[in-house]
């Protein structure tokens, strides 16, 4: 990356309006539609959208509320909407040839579901996810809690990153092989969204939600202007605030932070590189509050987990391979898959591993390949393994470096099959996925 491919804008993008519903019947309508990406004054970008933006309306309930929605296929391919995160009955689950079939265009699907959990959660394409997310196919999904911390405003923060041609497209190539046997589809223009976009003050305690919906890019990110903690991870509170420093968000994975204003200018989101930091957005600061008094930050309402049967877990292995550099990659160029999970690419017959409901497992994800891999599990969150074998945070998706092993803890007590997979789309695409079924 250097100055010159990789654009960038100091202004933040509005998402859609809200849209507010607990059990109302509501229409989801995946269609072709024209988005300002690039800043205004360039051209327009033909892309999809739900409900005729990109990204989709904030869908928003209360815990414990139920989702009601039908969705509309208006694209001239098949699709679905997977709820990402969300811990939901498994025909909900919205993945193609595993728990529904395809929506067809001009069909439709009704998803319906209640949300158990508190916390900031997204929904997607899952039919051809690393073509239809990268064309715009998503949009944020919010569960508040039963009484919501005490905060003057909750913004939500979506990064994405595009492959912008000079005339303002979208560049093809979506399932090409060197970017697949790679980093993935990485875009040479990047920024944050942000919604609602109204400018903060001085002084006022914020909610961010954070959420990166890119297809491949892991983004570090730096947030000027505020001092707080970081509360939740994947929708799932912490008990131990953590800093925000340092913070790396790889593809699907959220982080929710609560803060005061510093800054009596500006919040900056910086996405920093090794050639100098780059400016996603802003959020403009604007006179200040003089009401609120200083406070300590409380950790969120935990949400109901089962704990991990440890002295009878079974413990797995989930190996990742190939990419560059590999021997799989020689049956890439052959017509084959470029990655897989332990040594078997895309979905078998057979799951990997079949669990009774309620069991333990601890699974040792290994990392033998020269990339970073960002391992999404559906329908459930598991707990990742830290130093002295200490139960870490609670997340749906892990980031595993190159060359490093990871641990994860989970109870699988969600019956049905559940998608295994990485979610740097391109990867998928190429084989890394697999499942598992819970009885």
């Amino acid at each position: 990356m250097n100055r010159r491919e990789f654009l960038i804008t100091t202004s933040v993008a509005a998402l859609a309006p809200r849209v507010t519903f607990a059990s109302t019947p509501t229409e989801l309508v995946a269609q072709p539609v024209s988005a300002q990406i690039l800043p205004d004054g360039e051209p327009a970008t033909p892309m999809l959208g739900f409900n005729g933006s990109t990204p989709g309306p904030v869908l928003r309930t209360r815990q414990g509320d139920v989702f009601d929605i039908r969705f509309r296929n208006q694209i001239d391919e098949g699709s679905a909407v997977h709820w990402h995160g969300l811990r939901i009955d498994n025909a909900m689950d919205g993945v193609p040839g595993l728990t529904q079939d395809v929506v067809k265009a001009d069909a439709e699907f009704a998803y319906r579901f209640p949300a158990p959990d508190a916390g900031t959660y997204w929904y997607h394409s899952h039919n051809r996810s690393w073509e239809q997310v990268a064309k715009g196919l998503y949009g944020p999904l919010i569960v508040e809690e039963a009484t919501p911390p005490d905060v003057d405003h909750d913004l939500i923060v979506m990064v994405d990153d595009w492959r912008m041609t000079e005339n303002a497209t979208l560049a093809d190539g979506f399932e090409n092989m060197h970017d697949q046997a790679h980093q993935g589809r990485l875009g040479n223009y990047a920024r944050a969204l942000v919604e609602p976009n109204t400018p903060v003050r001085r002084g006022d305690r914020v909610r961010l939600r954070l959420i990166n919906v890119a297809t491949d890019r892991i983004f570090p990110v730096e947030i000027e202007g505020i001092e707080g903690n970081v509360v939740a991870l994947d929708g799932m509170p912490l008990s131990a605030l953590q800093e925000p420093s340092g913070l790396i968000l790889a593809p699907a994975q959220r982080a929710d932070i609560i803060a005061d204003v510093t800054s009596s200018d500006q919040i900056s989101f910086i996405f920093p590189t090794q050639d100098g930091p780059y400016r996603l957005g802003e959020i403009a600061v604007v006179g200040e509050n003089t009401e609120r008094e200083p406070s300590e930050i409380s950790a969120l309402p935990a949400n109901e987990t089962a704990p991990p049967d440890m002295d009878n877990a079974v413990s797995l292995t989930l190996t990742m391979e190939g990419g560059a550099m590999s021997r799989r990659m020689m049956q890439g160029m052959m017509g084959g898959d470029i990655w897989a999970l332990n040594g078997q690419s895309g979905l078998t017959d057979t799951p990997f591993h079949l669990f009774e409901r309620g069991q333990t497992a601890r699974i040792r994800l290994v990392n033998g390949t020269r990339f970073p891999h960002g391992i999404h599990l559906h329908g459930h969150h598991f707990f990742e393994v830290g130093a002295e074998n200490n139960l870490g945070a609670f997340r749906d998706t892990t980031l595993v470096d190159s060359g490093e092993t990871r641990d994860i803890v989970c109870v699988f007590d969600n019956p049905g099959k559940w998608l295994l997979h990485c979610h740097m789309l391109g990867h998928q695409a190429a084989g890394m996925k697999t499942w598992v079924k819970v009885t």
